[in-house]
């Protein structure tokens, strides 16, 4: 069996909530896997020196309406239309760019345009201002360029050269853009690639063209290389990536088509092969033969393609935290439901949450987790506050329902109704070992003090007699702690080891006699650190000589902060700093 500390699994949670947060689920509309081949529809084409018609239905299926032209602008669309004119003759008749490209620029910069317009905002002639502000003032091109590629500025804002205005001056930039332009790239999914992978618009002339050429050689169609290369810009850095190519082919083994992969790309994401190309590796060390791993990539292929594997990937590694064995991850993959990888972590994350809030022995959670990590997986639940209430019982009677059955938690799902559980009897039980403990210990029987203390004590009675036991065997005598427990009931809610370690505090570290306890048995409902900023405090006024240096421990511990602040430490000028000091140093401790 495998054991874990408790902060073991504090330290698993926030493992888990670093890998699998709730970002990674996207919106409510959770992605369905297609099955089908992907469709690519027709749409105008581009402007491009050489162009077939492949090249022009795969940019097609880019071309979409820019995101950065949604926002929200304060001037009219004359105006807009006007400046964006203006724009498109600076570029195309005074800066000499080609018509398609100015176009492209003066239409899909709206941040660009919208700061042009700023600077004349008053002019009635808005096309003649702009074109004024053109001739005199000269833009740094580069940024309504990025910007038409479909970066936003915060995007593009870091990439800008330093000391360059004009796109003319950058010719390998113009060159690598040309040749993604008139392979059918549309220009607003360029930015992505120049963002992700800058060194492919520094390559000299010729060699972009004949990377693709190399892509092409290994058998895919140009439409194809498109959406791999906009989905995994680094494709094109370096040699043919040797990973890309052995998840294809791995794939294609399995009787999958390209035109089926091309379907679980999700448009925006870029995807690690190698991670994937890994993944693929270990389900085989798994066990995994070729068939059962072809059958689990067509049934759920978000193992592969949700995050590239690593929400799979950190499954694994949950699981191997608490002790699954590599058959036993392998058999719960072969058995693995209808429900996206990255949501099965969370909901298993959300089961490890409420078995620790609910106090399970952390051997217990482990044993839950590695026999029922389908079932913990699969279920949505709700918050423990809520089940503990609607339910209707304590952390213990819940603990024991789910240590003998763990199926109890389909029940108690998001969207189900949880109706309260019977009564156990547990209560009546319980009250009536309380009742004994205390007649036991001298209390009268329906008296007030015993009515008063059966509604503040907790636990069973073989738990209070042992807390009991504990403070008469520290050196008190049993009438004493009889007495004790008369004054202040409360003092038994606490564990056994907690009670001694306050006694060992009070007598050793304190220098205080065990008999104080007689006069202040409340003394050990208070905590450690309470009692040391107190006594701190005291100590010092005494030695500046503005307390009475006899005060009992009950008086300098028992009122209230507010009262003690009063009474004693705004007495001194330099009180209320030296108390904020030491509660600092008592926190921090």
């Amino acid at each position: 069996m495998t054991h874990f500390p408790k902060l073991r699994i504090l330290s698993i949670l926030k493992w888990v909530s670093s890998n699998i947060g709730e970002n990674h689920l996207g919106s409510s509309k959770s992605r369905v896997w297609p099955t089908e081949a992907f469709h690519i529809a027709p749409n105008p084409r581009y402007y491009g020196t050489k162009r077939t018609v492949q090249s022009e239905t795969c940019e097609s299926f880019y071309k979409a309406s820019s995101a950065n032209s949604k926002i929200v602008s304060k001037f009219s669309p004359p105006r807009r239309k006007k400046a964006q004119a203006a724009l498109l003759d600076y570029l195309h008749s005074t800066r000499s760019m080609q018509f398609l490209d100015a176009e492209n620029m003066s239409k899909n910069s709206p941040h660009f345009l919208e700061n042009l317009l700023k600077r004349v905002e008053s002019e009635e002639d808005i096309g003649r201002s702009i074109a004024r502000l053109l001739r005199y003032h000269p833009i740094n091109e580069f940024e309504p360029f990025f910007e038409s590629l479909g970066l936003k500025p915060s995007e593009y804002v870091p990439l800008l050269p330093r000391n360059l205005m004009f796109l003319s001056d950058d010719d390998l930039l113009l060159e690598n853009y040309q040749v993604l332009c008139n392979y059918g790239i549309a220009r607003n999914r360029i930015g992505k690639i120049y963002k992700e992978a800058k060194e492919v618009f520094r390559y000299d002339y010729g060699v972009l063209s004949s990377k693709l050429q190399a892509y092409e050689e290994l058998g895919l169609s140009r439409s194809t290389i498109i959406k791999f290369i906009v989905s995994s810009p680094y494709l094109l850095i370096g040699n043919v990536n040797v990973e890309f190519v052995q998840v294809l082919e791995e794939l294609k083994s399995f009787g999958m088509e390209i035109s089926w992969i091309e379907g679980q790309l999700l448009e925006g994401t870029t995807y690690n092969w190698s991670q994937m190309f890994g993944l693929l590796c270990l389900f085989r060390k798994m066990g995994c033969s070729k068939e059962q791993l072809a059958g689990l990539i067509a049934k759920h292929p978000g193992f592969l393609f949700e995050g590239s594997g690593d929400r799979t990937l950190s499954l694994i590694g949950f699981l191997l935290k608490f002790g699954s064995t590599m058959d036993q991850i392998h058999l719960m993959f072969l058995q693995f439901p209808q429900i996206q990888v990255g949501k099965f972590v969370l909901n298993l994350r959300q089961c490890l949450v409420f078995l620790n809030e609910i106090d399970m022995e952390v051997s217990e959670i482990g044993k839950i987790v590695r026999s029922h990590a389908l079932l913990l997986g699969s279920c949505t639940l709700k918050k423990t506050n809520s089940l503990l209430t609607n339910l209707n019982v304590g952390k213990k009677r819940l603990r024991k329902i789910v240590q003998e059955n763990p199926q109890e938690l389909n029940n108690w799902v998001l969207g189900n109704r949880v109706k309260p559980l019977p009564n156990s009897g547990e209560g009546l039980k319980s009250k009536i070992e309380r009742s004994k403990f205390l007649l036991s210990v001298g209390f009268v029987e329906n008296s007030d003090k015993m009515k008063a203390a059966l509604k503040v004590f907790r636990g069973k009675g073989d738990e209070l007699q042992e807390r009991f036991d504990c403070i008469v065997k520290a050196g008190l005598k049993q009438k004493d702690v009889s007495e004790m427990i008369k004054v202040s009931p409360q003092i038994l809610n606490q564990t056994k080891d907690v009670i001694q370690m306050k006694i060992d505090f009070l007598v050793n570290d304190l220098g205080y006699p065990i008999s104080s306890l007689l006069k202040f048995p409340s003394f050990l409902q208070y905590t450690c650190q309470r009692v040391k900023l107190r006594l701190s405090m005291y100590y010092w006024l005494k030695d500046q000589g503005k307390v009475d240096p006899k005060l009992s421990l009950s008086t300098i511990v028992a009122c209230s902060d507010s009262v003690f602040l009063r009474q004693y430490v705004n007495h001194h000028p330099s009180g209320p700093q030296v108390w904020q000091d030491l509660k600092k140093r008592f926190c921090s401790e």
